[in-house]
């Protein structure tokens, strides 16, 4: 009787602490998101100025910087395809001061082409999706072909002699120009280049032929004749510019888009991360965003870091196949 009772007391007074500590470790989990942020808040951008990437960090500036009562820095980050400036983010203080705008069709496809991938997505970075947006091949107004179907018969005349730019080796957009290959036979030549704000120059001159790049980047220049609709590289065409043919309709599951997220350290706080998870989804369906966003033919996705994560096991799987079908490396 006595060693029962000690026992139920040892127990209620063990159970008492477990709870006495839990209380504290809670609040200062809690407290960890309301401290933050304690300064300014770094957005990489692992591009050259004046891509879509840019474009979209710009605009999460102005909104998240009335949010969070602190200065953003953009930051700009170019090389390896956005590799470069991801890793920086990968690698950087788990503290939520540094996020990166994250090409995430570059993060599923690069693993498929590399074996000395700098970090691993699904093990390094928590995300957020953000948009998604077509991706348009253009021409220089002086290639002779002004839509797909004149664009293929003149590349099958001509096989091996043209030319098309992305904003780098690797992307969604790298792997639309090789499955287009993959698909005719015209057998055009990549050239990637650090972000597309440089590859606009030699397209517009007529030095490469095609630009692969995202529908609202390259429609200005449309509008202004500098380049040339050919198609939308995806199953339908766009609402913003229906006049454009889509590859879909004449080689069907052709389907490619530029999805763009937001991403930090997984070792960040949750709480943190979550956070920043609801302030940015926020964000972009504010009403200073979210029409900003639907003129530039981009659709609002948002996403929880666990959708983040799903997404990419998908897209991991299914670039991969089409990495092998295509036989595309990376030079």
């Amino acid at each position: 009787m006595i060693q029962t009772t000690r026992r139920k007391l040892l127990i209620a007074s063990v159970g008492s602490a477990a709870a006495g500590i839990g209380v504290p470790l809670a609040a200062r989990a809690q407290g960890a998101a309301q401290g933050w942020p304690k300064g300014p808040v770094r957005i990489v951008v692992p591009n050259v100025p004046g891509g879509a990437l840019d474009i979209l960090a710009r605009l999460l500036e102005s909104e998240l910087s009335a949010t969070w009562k602190q200065p953003i820095v953009v930051e700009f980050k170019p090389g390896a395809g956005t590799l470069t400036g991801t890793d920086l983010v990968a690698k950087s203080a788990p503290d939520g001061h540094t996020l990166g705008i994250l090409a995430i069709g570059v993060l599923a496809i690069q693993p498929a082409l590399r074996k000395d991938m700098p970090f691993d997505t699904l093990r390094d970075l928590s995300g957020t999706m953000l948009v998604v947006g077509n991706i348009l091949m253009s021409a220089s107004p002086k290639l002779p072909a002004s839509n797909l179907a004149e664009l293929v018969a003149y590349g099958k005349a001509n096989k091996g002699k043209l030319s098309y730019a992305t904003a780098g080796a690797g992307s969604s957009m790298h792997l639309a120009g090789e499955q287009l290959n993959l698909l005719t036979g015209i057998e055009m030549l990549h050239i990637p280049y650090k972000g597309a704000g440089g590859a606009y120059g030699d397209v517009f001159d007529g030095r490469v032929d095609l630009l692969i790049d995202p529908l609202f980047s390259s429609m200005p220049h449309v509008k202004s004749g500098r380049l040339k609709p050919i198609a939308i590289m995806g199953l339908a065409r766009d609402p913003s510019a229906p006049q454009i043919q889509a590859a879909g309709e004449i080689y069907p599951d052709f389907d490619f888009a530029s999805n763009l997220g937001l991403g930090l350290p997984r070792a960040t706080p949750p709480e943190i991360i979550a956070k920043i998870n609801a302030d940015v989804n926020k964000a972009i369906r504010s009403e200073a965003l979210a029409p900003r966003l639907k003129e530039m033919g981009l659709t609002v996705t948002g996403s929880t870091p666990e959708q983040f994560d799903a997404h990419m096991r998908k897209s991991l799987k299914s670039f991969a196949e089409i990495v092998r079908a295509a036989k595309v490396t990376v030079n």
